[in-house]
């Protein structure tokens, strides 16, 4: 996933060049830290080792600001850093809103896995019962390509944003892009591997199980996920945008286009390039909510849930392991927690949770353009706040 961002990096540095205008991040702006605490949650120890990597966020790894929230079944902590507007120096708001990236594939999987629960879809059954002909050309072959392989990355199809010029998305972000479309694009290319014979994470796959939902439904993506996810969980911060704001408090979003080249300010963007693999708005108050809903069972039966938690190795060394939408992670303590990472034009997020309801979410107000070190320091909040109080692991 890293190497997506490596190329939408490259590619803002031309956008710079074409004269899409920035913004320069103010000197110390950066290490303006502010936290906020609700119900007295967390010891002092566990608050101190989530704002150090905060304060790291926002100075050594250079993005604007940060929140993270945690949550269990006592209360809940948001600590932020840094800056939401580098112009007016604004403080990140506890109750941000955010652009969630690929987080937004949580919410496809589990709307979709719905549909099986209805039975009105089968995991194992071909795209090509539910999209006749879509699939179907330059070597791809829906009739051999199940539902299960896309929610898991295992269907060998091609990423579309491989062979989206990113220059042109951050030249004019507010073009309306068809998911139709998108996938065609992608299915111009070779496949990566026979379907089911290997990993590889395909933004194109969850594109497709969006149009599954559409088809069987006869909704829109945006209906079936307010109707099934949004409104039965009361998410009053969470949406499937139509147009190109975030509502209510949000920090700017930016880009980073290269090595001494001031930020560029894309908050304002159209949803679309995203889609049912990357659209969504959210806050860490309602992911939270969501992934503990999630894991609780209060979203799927039991059956499908199991499905969803099925996971297979991705080949990374870190012991990364993905199920149908939901990836899991070991926690330094033992066992694994459940959730998933994200990006957009603006914006680097995480989210995670643990069977015993302890969830966090990370934000940070910078991606593409971001650093590995902020993608690893991201990371390690998600790490810090899930083991936090928990026994430490038997050497």
């Amino acid at each position: 996933m890293k190497r997506k961002r490596a190329a939408l990096a490259g590619a803002l540095t031309l956008a710079v060049a074409i004269g899409v205008g920035g913004a320069a991040l103010p000197a110390g702006a950066a290490a303006t830290t502010a936290a906020a605490d609700s119900a007295g949650h967390g010891s002092a120890t566990d608050r101190a080792r989530l704002q150090e990597i905060l304060q790291r966020l926002t100075t050594a790894d250079g993005a604007p600001g940060a929140l993270v929230e945690v949550r269990d079944r006592h209360g809940s902590t948001v600590l932020t850093s840094g800056v939401a507007d580098v112009k007016s120096q604004a403080p990140v708001h506890r109750d941000s809103r955010f652009r969630i990236g690929s987080m937004t594939k949580m919410c496809t999987a589990t709307t979709l896995l719905q549909l099986v629960g209805e039975h009105r879809v089968r995991l194992d059954a071909p795209v090509e019962r539910y999209l006749p002909g879509v699939v179907r050309v330059h070597g791809k072959d829906g009739r051999k390509i199940t539902v299960r392989q896309l929610l898991q990355h295992t269907s060998g199809l091609p990423d579309f944003l491989d062979h989206l010029k990113p220059r042109e998305v951050v030249a004019d972000p507010l073009v309306r892009y068809d998911p139709r479309d998108l996938v065609d694009m992608a299915l111009k290319y070779p496949r990566v591997f026979e379907p089911g014979t290997d990993w590889d994470y395909s933004h194109t796959n969850y594109l497709l199980a969006g149009l599954i939902i559409e088809k069987v439904t006869g909704h829109t993506y945006a209906e079936e996920v307010r109707e099934r996810i949004i409104e039965p969980l009361h998410l009053r911060e969470t949406s499937v945008p139509l147009g190109s704001t975030i509502p209510g408090p949000h920090p700017r979003g930016y880009a980073q286009p290269g090595q001494e080249v001031p930020l560029l300010d894309i908050t304002e963007a159209d949803p679309s390039v995203g889609g049912a693999a990357g659209g969504m708005i959210s806050s860490g108050t309602d992911l939270n909510g969501f992934l503990g809903a999630l894991l609780r069972g209060d979203l799927l039966h039991p059956a499908e849930l199991r499905e969803m938690m099925r996971t297979r190795d991705t080949g990374n060394e870190d012991g990364r392991a993905y199920g149908l939408g939901l990836e899991s992670r070991p926690l330094p303590g033992g066992g694994p927690y459940w959730g998933h990472g994200g990006d957009f034009l603006g914006f680097e997020t995480m989210a995670g949770a643990t069977v015993d309801g302890r969830r966090a979410t990370v934000m940070v107000n910078l991606g593409p353009g971001g650093s590995d070190a902020q993608s690893d320091d991201i990371e390690a909040a998600v790490r810090t706040a899930l083991s936090a109080g928990r026994p430490a692991a038997r050497q």
